[in-house]
């Protein structure tokens, strides 16, 4: 039932005021260092203090004499106590903490804590114990006035987080997302803090609700745990990135996905039978779309029950699969944890011989209404339930499928809470508890046992997972998508500070269902939806039941040419959305970024989320309003080149770019390097001429520039071995020459091509020269040679062609 106004009723605003906090750590009465740890005695409960490798102090309440240091699965990596050795004072006043340039200083009469790195300093005016039962906690941070906040994952709202409150409590919403809801399917309890360019980290470790409240106090942030511990670790900067990297390094990076996952997805709740998937498939095809991914709703299975497929709706799924792989097309079904309650169903009597799913304290298998009807759920915090289901797997990797994607994990239950019994009781390796305690972790443990039962058998391929919901860490294990949006140009809209905040919170893998799941889309929104889509790093079309449909044919010939046309692009550009995955994987920094991670110095960027970057240097600015071919593009710093057109604008301003139907504005860095390819139906398609293209984007004077381009086989798990390549290709200008170098500085991996050509943008004239790369020939000749230059006058462009060898390319261009 919708709210009324009887929602807001006087007699209900119990129901909305502030939890109340109680009493602080107080006077400390004993100090003792234990296993590289301080020990904070306090009046009403004790505080410990440990340095972690990578940057990061681990600040953690206990009662007792000593310390729980086991950590949750957030944590990648053995749990272990620090290995890092402690270096403390205590004076009459305080106790200090120092780690490399940071220092911890703690009030020795109340327990506050001040943390200063450099010029960067974070107080944490208080912690206190709220309630003498439960144990749960709040900490106050002190806000300096031109503090602004980013992460905290996937959260509806703008880019900067300042003056919103979010609740951490995986949430089934199927209404439509606006920016006052505190909680959705994802919960990331991690923020990073700017302040004039510097910033630092805070990671609440707690799967049970928190609260993350910058509204209600004008100078502090509260963080607050409803159940368990405080568990908090700080981040070292000084710079956003740093902090990202060393989030990353705690919680684990993604594993580089199969680059089929990175090509564009069709869904749709559901493709009803073989004959439809069959269709759409040749569709794509015939039309010439390109697309590696269907996805099968909950319509294949028989009677919505997990490891099956209905065999009248899919008589042959294996052959189905074999027929899909041979158009170049990967299927990905939804798998849902609830087990449907039913003595004749194999997979639920093996859970209740085995022991497998989630009971109640008193020893009753937990059931719960969902698709299936009453069903049972797999108690994912023990390993042997996720081995079990990692077996499970084989129903799908035996079709030949090698992608699963993991909906209703929150878990989703048909009641009035929406998910799962609090006090349902999670064997969790033997350390027993409710699952309020660790509700946020259920999607996420799902999720790492379908990673791991994929990857397990599908014999060196990499797996794809997509999950919708997640805690810290998920980007281990899947893809992330912002689940059930709206086909609504405000969602459109916000999916882009909803995916930002996400790679700003450790998931570089994410991205919004394009042209939204619910509502009627038009031809109009499924268009611009489409330009800005292909530009996220999950490229996913995907729309609900009794909807409009909105395959990329469904509006016209006019709305299907720029469908065509954006999904070629994205597929144009895969080697380097591919170099910049890599990149991501390696370093935890995500794929899609806003322009505060470039440019954390200029106050314009604070706020900006209705453009984003592409890697470090490619600026996307979407039109996301109906009937409107203008829009106001803000280029930092620099100097920057429209994609299309190659004119060229200084940056530190506003512009008015002109953007009709067929247009997205693109804006490249001067002194970016940009790789494409050939447009491809699918990632794996071979194509006649294998080629990469370098497009350098000269800085118009002097200057060097460099990109250390990654490649490996896209598919396999080969890459740990050493099959790998890296290219740096290097550019040095002045006023009379121009010198480019292409040299491998790893070839483990032999790219199938033979030849490598560059794209000289923002040459004014022809060269007077060219050395290193045979004769001149026309534009439209060079595509013929093995070897030659061409100058392209129209958009003042040199253009190069040579052979790829493990020599490497030098090349000289007299002015």
């Amino acid at each position: 039932m919708l709210d009324t106004s009887a929602a807001i009723h006087p007699e209900n605003a119990s129901q909305h005021t502030e939890r109340s906090t109680g009493v602080q750590l107080g006077m400390i009465t004993q100090i003792t260092e234990q296993n590289n740890a301080l020990l904070l005695m306090g009046e009403h409960f004790n505080l410990a203090i440990a340095l972690v490798d990578g940057g990061s102090i681990r600040i953690k309440t206990f009662r007792g004499q000593e310390p729980n240091w086991k950590t949750t699965p957030a944590i990648a990596g053995p749990e272990s106590q620090s290995q890092v050795p402690l270096q403390w004072t205590a004076g009459e006043e305080r106790v200090s903490v120092v780690s490399g340039n940071t220092t911890v200083d703690i009030n020795r009469k109340t327990g506050s804590l001040s943390i200063r790195n450099g010029e960067q300093q974070a107080n944490i005016v208080s912690v206190q114990r709220n309630r003498e039962s439960v144990g749960d906690y709040t900490a106050f941070i002190s806000l300096g006035e031109d503090d602004h906040i980013y992460g905290l994952g996937e959260k509806t709202g703008f880019l900067d987080k300042r003056g919103e409150r979010y609740t951490m409590w995986n949430t089934d919403v199927y209404a439509p997302h606006v920016p006052e809801m505190e909680a959705l399917y994802q919960s990331i309890p991690f923020l990073t803090m700017l302040n004039n360019g510097k910033g630092y980290g805070l990671f609440l470790d707690n799967p049970g609700k928190t609260v993350f409240d910058m509204r209600s106090y004008a100078n502090m942030a509260m963080l607050q745990t409803w159940t368990g511990e405080l568990d908090l670790y700080w981040i070292e900067g000084p710079t956003l990135k740093e902090v990202i990297v060393r989030y990353s390094e705690l919680t684990g990076r993604m594993p580089l996905p199969p680059k089929w996952a990175l090509g564009y997805h069709q869904s749709r709740y559901s493709y009803m039978d073989e004959k439809e998937v069959m269709d759409l498939a040749h569709t794509f095809r015939d039309k010439k779309i390109p697309c590696d991914v269907i996805h099968l709703d909950i319509h294949y299975m028989n009677g919505y029950r997990v490891f099956t497929f209905d065999e009248s709706r899919f008589p042959n799924p294996e052959q189905m699969m074999a027929r899909l792989r041979e158009l170049g097309f990967h299927i990905v079904p939804i798998v849902d944890p609830g087990v449907k309650k039913d003595p004749m169903y194999a997979v639920y009597m093996e859970g209740v011989d085995e022991d497998f799913f989630c009971k109640t304290a008193e020893g009753d298998i937990y059931t719960g209404p969902v698709w299936p009807g009453e069903s049972a759920f797999p108690d994912f915090t023990e390993s042997r339930v996720r081995d079990w289901w990692t077996e499970k797997q084989r129903f799908y990797t035996d079709l030949g499928i090698d992608g699963i994607w993991n909906d209703m994990n929150e878990p989703a239950i048909f009641n009035e809470t929406k998910t799962m019994d609090v006090n349902v009781m999670h064997g969790n390796e033997g350390d027993r508890k409710t699952h309020g305690e660790l509700h946020n972790l259920y999607g996420m443990c799902m999720s790492q046992a379908s990673y791991e039962g994929l990857k397990a058998l599908l014999e060196g391929k990499r797996p794809f997972v997509l999950t919708r919901a997640g805690y810290s860490g998920i980007q281990r294990y899947a893809a992330v998508w912002t689940g059930d949006n709206r086909s609504f140009w405000e969602h459109m809209s916000m999916a882009m500070p909803m995916v930002l905040n996400l790679g700003m919170s450790g998931v570089p893998f994410a991205g919004p269902d394009i042209g939204g799941f619910a509502h009627h889309t038009s031809g109009e929104l499924l268009a611009r939806w489409m330009q800005m889509g292909v530009f996220f790093p999950y490229c996913r079309n995907h729309s609900a039941i009794d909807m409009l449909r909105q395959e990329p044919w469904s509006f016209g010939e006019e709305v299907e040419r720029i469908c065509r046309q954006y999904i070629s692009l994205r597929y144009q550009w895969m080697p380097y959305l591919y170099h910049w995955f890599y990149e991501a994987s390696q370093t935890g920094l995500p794929v899609m970024r806003p322009l505060v991670l470039e440019y954390p110095d200029d106050p314009q960027t604070y706020n900006l989320c209705d453009q984003f970057l592409v890697g470090d240097s490619v600026i996307v600015a979407p039109v996301y309003r109906p009937n409107t071919e203008w829009r106001s593009v803000y280029l930092p710093e620099g100097e920057w080149v429209d994609y299309w057109s190659g004119e060229r604008y200084a940056g530190k301003q506003h512009i008015h770019v002109h953007a009709p139907l067929a247009k997205l504005p693109i804006f490249i860095r001067a002194g970016a390097i940009l790789l494409e390819g050939p447009v491809r139906q699918y990632a794996g398609e071979t194509v006649a001429d294998e080629f990469v293209t370098a497009s350098i984007y000269l800085q118009g004077g002097s200057g060097t520039s460099s990109l250390e381009w990654y490649e490996d086989d896209g598919l396999t798990f080969a890459y740990e071995d050493g099959k790998w390549s890296k290219m740096l290709i290097e550019t040095t200008e002045s006023e009379q020459a121009l010198n480019v170098t292409a040299k491998y500085t790893a070839r483990g991996y032999e790219p199938q091509r033979a030849s490598i050509q560059f794209r000289i943008v923002g040459l004014a004239a022809v060269p007077q020269g060219v050395a290193g790369s045979g004769g001149q020939v026309q534009v439209a000749e060079l595509a013929q040679q093995a070897l030659g230059w061409a100058y392209d006058a129209e958009r003042g462009e040199l253009l190069l062609k040579l052979p790829d060898t493990a020599d490497g390319i030098e090349l000289n261009i007299t002015l």
